[in-house]
């Protein structure tokens, strides 16, 4: 198979695209030969012209993918001046021997530092005003052009490390062990798994979580004894239900470790003694259709976080293992208003997350005491949560608080003294950077049916408004809630006069249970139609202008993009979707790709005929038409295990074949990495300031 090269003239973009620079010429722009393939599903026929790019390792995919990279890197040329110049302003006000807060592990002390000239992270031991080298990553990623190092830990008397790696992207870890008093290596090697590792109290056994080899699912636990072949390790539970994957935790009293087998609607939580490894898992509540919940061990008894009769959810309380949750006290019941994201137990303390009006709060109550305090801040958006506390008795709690306008800060909240300290706070080198040169508020979109849709927003102090461009960015899956955090490199677009905003629409949980609810299933368009919303209301309202608005979004967020895209392709100057969810329907049908049936709870199952149709009506892929297009980057990971390489590609070649004008359309597949992109500091860098070159251009800013 040879695909075919189209000479391409991209005329200046003044006539194309209002933008304020020509793109020189563009040869060679990668046109995919057709093969189509006819898919039926309910008695309805679709034709997939380039079903054939799902052929892994073939030359024909490797081919394609290497002309299109060699096309994005013929169109990035042009900006590399600018690159370089972002790259420059990002080492000036991120220090390159940048410390990150310090976190308390069994009673010893570490620290995460860069170190300048290096990709990767070195950790540190510190015993007072002396640190040691803990663990080199950039030692143990020689030789990788990718690497990631998963959970580490050390066993409980803190004589053996145990670390997960992933040297190809692929989200697959090998987990290893290391002698902590002489730096040696053991020779147990444990591959395939999630990277997760579990200690039990006797120090020499783990417990760890294997992947289904074809579809990648975390379906089964298994102990391993240092120095024994893990051939021979033994399998401790087998999730055989494909909707629900399993991962493990511990007791922060050390008493049980936790099988936590989950899908998106139901869990089901296991307990081992974390004294006896060998004992059997016993069920804590049987899994029910609908009921989510989570187990906080006290010694007391457990603590349960529930959504039973609680959409928000609500906290219970058992002094043993109960048989159902209707026997066991209520602790704290459900609001209407306020969901309970996060609960930690100590000796003495309750302390919850809550979400109150989209806005986080942490609050503090003795054990035995229902009356809650809060901290509470006086801003319109920020990103509250709680820091790494693995302390059963401590009578203080870590918390991170973070703002577009405030970098990232760790504090200690004295329970007692409700006193509070930093302990630690990201802090630029730039001595020109202030805070106070920017404006961060919140503003409320009405979507179509009416509902108020929270958009958070920064800008520079003193810039036009209303000629402003905007970058506007999206995820609304999930229920996961985008946080409103500080971003150095952000700076970089703030202050050349961009506006740049977060849509926090249906699909996440900004606003409670219900805000998720109303974003997925037969309910899955409010997600797009509430990102237009907000898009429409940012320039109506005079926060930007109407012929300068872009967006973006990663994964389901790439989805978010592409519905839009087909949707309301006048609003956008430029879209960047990056490792984009866009092929959904012959995805969701396909049960061999990796976490497919896993995701039947989250977007439907289009086996069932009302689903097939609703996700046929807003899947991007299947939804291109014959029309104009934005400017749109596109970017992929050839390992990735989430989406896989395949939907954007095709998804790209289907768009060249189809739109009527020629905005740039530009594909980047990193043959070295996986779902989160490029590892080391730098690769990362380098490809965000692509990202920001992309809409930069479009602008016409070329330094």
């Amino acid at each position: 198979m040879k695909f075919k090269l189209k000479n391409s003239l991209f005329v200046s973009s003044a006539i194309v695209l209002s933008t304020q620079f020509a793109i020189s010429q563009m040869k060679k722009e990668p046109i995919a030969p057709v093969i189509n393939k006819e898919l039926i599903s309910h008695g309805h026929s679709r034709i997939d012209p380039y079903y054939w790019m799902n052929q892994r390792d073939t030359k024909e995919v490797i081919d394609y993918l290497n002309a299109e990279n060699a096309y994005a890197a013929e169109f990035f040329n042009s900006s590399s001046e600018l690159q370089t110049q972002l790259l420059n302003e990002f080492e000036s006000r991120i220090d390159p021997n940048e410390k990150y807060a310090p976190i308390k592990r069994n009673g010893l002390i570490f620290q995460r530092a860069q170190v300048k000239g290096k990709d990767y992270q070195q950790i540190f031991q510190l015993n007072g005003e002396r640190k040691t080298l803990f663990l080199d990553e950039n030692e143990r990623a020689k030789g990788h052009s990718f690497y990631d190092l998963g959970s580490w830990g050390p066993s409980p008397n803190n004589g053996i490390l145990a670390l997960s790696e992933d040297e190809v992207g692929r989200r697959k870890y090998t987990i290893r062990f290391r002698n902590n008093s002489n730096g040696k290596f053991y020779t147990d090697e444990i591959t395939n798994t999630d990277g997760s590792i579990i200690w039990a109290n006797d120090n020499k056994t783990v417990f760890y979580v294997r992947k289904d080899p074809t579809t990648l699912r975390e379906y089964q636990i298994y102990r391993h004894v240092l120095g024994s072949d893990s051939r021979n390790d033994a399998l401790v539970y087998e999730e055989k239900d494909e909707r629900f994957s399993v991962y493990l935790s511990k007791a922060i009293t050390s008493k049980y470790i936790y099988i936590h087998s989950e899908s998106s609607t139901s869990s089901e939580t296991q307990l081992i003694d974390a004294n006896n490894p060998n004992s059997e898992p016993l069920v804590f509540l049987a899994r029910e259709k609908n009921h989510l919940y989570q187990v906080l061990n006290h010694e007391n008894g457990f603590y349960i976080l529930s959504n039973h009769k609680a959409e928000n959810r609500a906290i219970y309380f058992s002094k043993e293992i109960p048989t159902k949750i209707e026997t066991c006290q209520l602790i704290r019941a459900s609001s209407p208003s306020i969901y309970i994201e996060d609960v930690l137990i100590l000796k003495n303390w309750l302390i919850t997350v809550e979400r109150e009006n989209g806005l986080v709060k942490i609050g503090k109550a003795k054990v035995g005491n229902t009356d809650l305090s809060y901290i509470l801040l006086n801003e319109e958006t920020y990103a509250l949560s709680l820091g790494y506390n693995d302390d059963y008795l401590s009578e203080s709690v870590f918390y991170n608080y973070n703002s577009f306008t405030t970098p990232s800060s760790l504090f200690t909240w004295n329970l007692n003294s409700n006193e509070k300290e930093l302990v630690h706070q990201k802090k630029l080198i730039d001595p020109n950077f202030s805070s106070e040169n920017y404006v961060s508020k919140r503003i409320w979109a009405t979507a179509n049916d009416g509902t108020k849709i929270p958009v958070s927003l920064i800008y520079k102090k003193g810039i036009d408004l209303k000629n402003a461009p905007c970058l506007l960015y999206g995820y609304g899956s999930y229920g996961y809630t985008l946080p409103d955090v500080f971003s150095a490199t952000r700076l970089s677009l703030l202050d050349r006069g961009f506006v740049y905003a977060v849509a926090h629409i249906r699909g996440s949980k900004y606003m409670g249970e219900a805000w998720y609810e109303n974003g997925k299933f037969l309910k899955k368009t409010n997600t797009f139609t509430d990102f237009i919303n907000a898009a429409e209301y940012l320039s109506m309202k005079g926060y930007c202008s109407p012929a300068k608005m872009y967006a973006q979004g990663g994964s389901a967020g790439g989805l978010l993009m592409g519905a839009v895209l087909n949707m309301a392709p006048y609003l956008w100057k430029g879209i960047i979707a990056q490792v984009p969810f866009v092929d959904v329907v012959t995805t969701m049908l396909d049960e061999s790709i990796p976490l497919t049936v896993g995701e039947f709870e989250e977007w439907g199952n289009p086996k069932e005929e009302d689903f097939y149709y609703y996700q046929l009506k807003y899947s991007p892929y299947d939804n291109v038409k014959r029309m104009d297009y934005p400017a749109l980057y596109v970017t992929t990971g050839y390992h990735d295990s989430q989406v896989q390489y395949w939907e954007p590609m095709k998804w790209v070649a289907k768009l060249r074949s189809m739109r009527t004008n020629e905005a740039p359309l530009i594909f980047d597949c990193n043959m070295d990495a996986g779902h989160g992109g490029g590892s080391g500091r730098s690769q990362e860098r380098k490809e965000l300031a692509k990202e920001f070159a992309f809409i930069l251009q479009l602008e016409g800013i070329t330094k």
